[in-house]
């Protein structure tokens, strides 16, 4: 069995400000090795549940935030950005059995998190068909795209819960709630033993053929919607090919019946 991971940090054991999040700065030490332990501890509950293979997308900003010794053994890393459409899932297909996620936050426009955004901090809002999404919204839908199941999520406590709500099967780790510019958090320690205590949990259901066959079927039409912050932003992306500007200045609007085309759109607007 094979397991892809993407992992990001805003959603990671008590961040709460952007300083704490990239690289090269002297807030990120703590943090990126806190993220490493997170991933980590979904590593070793797949390893221990019959994965043969686990990769891992590191999937924050540089994409050379994990630190990878810190991995357990027989785990594989991919860093760095290809730059192809599938971003933060980059590096899955149809032959992994199951994803996971790790570090993820609430979507643009939410106060589930102080660093709340939807792949852009440029963006006020994104939504597909109509419902506003969060980077792990888009990314479970590409696992669905390859008909993968997302199985396992770790981050604050409001995406916890809505995606409780669309995936009944999925497992989840809470690990902070945002109120205002404010985290309230778990003991680091104690969310690695959370979130391997749920990883083992998801991997012994998927074992078990529970969720195998739950791969969330995609909409047959996509309808995207992103608001920008900028009113010039949207204009200038309101050039990329099918796409135009809505009656609000700010918002740029997308149709289509394929969801790579989607993610295609993404990749050069938000």
């Amino acid at each position: 069995m094979k397991l892809f991971i993407s992992a990001d940090i805003e959603g990671t054991c008590g961040i709460c400000d952007w300083q704490e999040t990239n690289i090269g700065t002297p807030y990120t030490d703590f943090f990126i090795t806190q993220m490493t332990k997170e991933v980590a501890a979904v590593c070793r509950a797949a390893l221990n549940n019959g994965f043969s293979e686990v990769v891992v997308k590191d999937a924050h900003d540089s994409a050379r935030n994990l630190i990878p010794n810190l991995l357990p053994r027989g785990t594989k890393l991919i860093r760095g950005w290809s730059g192809d459409p599938l971003v933060m899932m980059s590096g899955i297909d149809s032959s992994f059995d199951a994803a996971a996620f790790t570090g993820c936050h609430s979507k643009a426009g939410s106060g589930g998190n102080p660093l709340s955004h939807t792949m852009s901090t440029k963006m006020f809002l994104v939504k597909i068909n109509g419902e506003p999404v969060s980077e792990f919204d888009i990314n479970s839908m590409t696992a669905s795209y390859f008909g993968v199941p997302s199985v396992m999520l770790t981050g604050d406590e409001e995406l916890c819960e809505k995606a409780k709500n669309d995936l009944p099967y999925i497992k989840t780790a809470a690990l902070s709630r945002g109120f205002g510019g404010a985290s309230f958090s778990l003991n680091p320690d104690d969310a690695v033993a959370l979130i391997e205590e749920k990883a083992n949990e998801a991997f012994s259901d998927f074992k078990a053929n529970k969720v195998r066959e739950s791969v969330k079927k995609l909409p047959q039409q996509f309808f995207a919607e992103l608001t920008y912050k900028d009113h010039v932003a949207a204009y200038r992306k309101s050039f990329y090919p099918g796409a135009k500007l809505s009656s609000d200045p700010k918002t740029v609007e997308f149709r289509t019946d394929d969801f790579y085309e989607l993610l295609r759109c993404f990749l050069f607007l938000l």
